[in-house]
């Protein structure tokens, strides 16, 4: 078996089904782990899944995927526009990085358009839902391949 595929989420993304549904959806985040890890599954991998509304954590999980990971999934969430510690985590990994976002920030306030984030992805899913993970986790399957 291939390592996994590490599938983190940013901040407030933990209340996904009751947040600013009109934006985010009605899904919750566990129905996102579980489109996850069916979509991996018949890739041939397994999924880390894991969210945290702290920077620090995401980091040492962003570090951690340095050597047991196959590929990284990351919705950055608000931290996309504001991290650049974030971005200098992601640049020391040697493995493809799918940025992830439900909604598409390019259709939103301006300063969602930029995020640190996009200068290390390999690629970037946006706009789809959840089926926006379900995408990047795809993605992040053909590259780690």
């Amino acid at each position: 078996m291939p390592k996994p595929i590490y599938v983190l989420s940013g901040p407030n993304l933990n209340l996904l089904g009751t947040r600013e549904p009109e934006i985010y959806g009605h899904q919750t985040l566990d129905d996102v782990r579980a489109l996850c890890e069916a979509r991996a599954k018949a890739r041939g991998f397994e999924v880390v899944f894991r969210q945290s509304n702290h920077e620090g954590e995401l980091i040492d999980w962003i570090q951690e995927a340095r050597n047991e990971a196959a590929a990284l999934v990351l919705n950055p969430a608000g931290y996309g526009h504001t991290s650049v510690a974030i971005l200098d985590a992601l640049k020391m990994l040697g493995i493809p990085v799918v940025e992830c976002h439900l909604s598409n920030p390019a259709a939103r306030e301006a300063f969602r358009r930029k995020t640190y984030v996009s200068l290390a992805a390999t690629g970037i899913v946006s706009g789809f839902g959840a089926a926006s993970y379900e995408l990047a986790v795809e993605a992040a399957a053909g590259l780690a391949r």
